[in-house]
């Protein structure tokens, strides 16, 4: 059975954006290289609305002749991987996906059982939050950056909920930048 992920760049005080939803402290070349490795395990993106539409980007960015090797690669590997948007304001996605036609529960349970390779990757916090709460993340990963923003959309919205984790993996950059792999405990 496919694994579900949690995957996100996050402040050290805990937001994956700050007050003013900018993101400008992350991305070192170094971090976006691991990133690249890490889409490659990936089968299918589940994306919130917002996170969706920071993507487009990519969309078209391989056209652009200003992307280094590594962004070209990034836009290679991002553009054909299977994507479904989580979105009630939404009426039509772009490239390689889809709006999701039922609840996030629901579309987790389908594509587990579909025959496939690689995780299904959660992006956004919102969507994530949902996952999380109804116990659906197998694994969470953080890419922490030595920042403190003040405030924002948070890695982990509040719930009311203990969450027993197991590290499996930490990685720390010359940039600073600390990754951090955890799965559920059992």
């Amino acid at each position: 059975m496919r694994s579900v992920t949690y995957s996100m760049s996050v402040s050290l005080d805990g937001y994956i954006v700050g007050p003013d939803g900018d993101f400008d402290w992350t991305m070192p070349a170094e971090v976006f290289r691991f990133w690249i490795d890490e889409i490659r395990e990936v089968g299918v993106h589940l994306l919130g609305r917002r996170l969706y539409e920071t993507m487009l980007y990519w969309e078209t960015a391989g056209q652009e002749r200003t992307l280094d090797d590594s962004e070209l690669e990034w836009a290679a590997l991002w553009n054909p991987l299977p994507k479904v948007v989580f979105s009630t304001t939404l009426s039509a996605v772009q490239g390689n996906a889809r709006l999701a036609s039922g609840g996030l529960v629901d579309e987790i349970e389908r594509l587990r059982l579909e025959p496939g390779e690689g995780d299904i990757a959660i992006g956004g916090a919102t969507l994530a939050a949902e996952a999380a709460a109804s116990g659906l993340i197998d694994e969470y990963r953080a890419m922490v950056y030595p920042v403190l923003v003040g405030g924002g959309i948070p890695f982990f919205p509040q719930r009311e909920r203990r969450v027993d984790l197991e590290l499996v993996e930490t990685r720390t950059f010359s940039s600073r930048v600390v990754y951090l792999r955890y799965r559920l405990a059992h």
